[in-house]
């Protein structure tokens, strides 16, 4: 629960271009993860949840940015 949280308000921290660059950063990653679970079973499928997960939030926070600022 305090991975989450500690995620979370390291968002506040960072401005709509960091954001982004972390958002396509993650969703690489979460296609690439997707496609090593096809092709062999990861050891850890619960990973691409919460990446999933982690890309949400920063989509959320990217969404809560831009309507502050407009």
């Amino acid at each position: 629960m305090s991975k989450r949280i500690d995620f979370v308000n390291s968002l506040k921290d960072l401005n709509e271009a960091d954001l982004k660059a972390r958002i396509q950063e993650d969703e690489l990653r979460l296609k690439k993860l997707e496609f090593a679970h096809a092709i062999s079973p990861l050891e850890n499928p619960m990973s691409i949840r919460s990446l999933r997960k982690d890309v949400a939030r920063l989509k959320t926070a990217l969404g809560q940015k831009k309507t502050v600022k407009a």
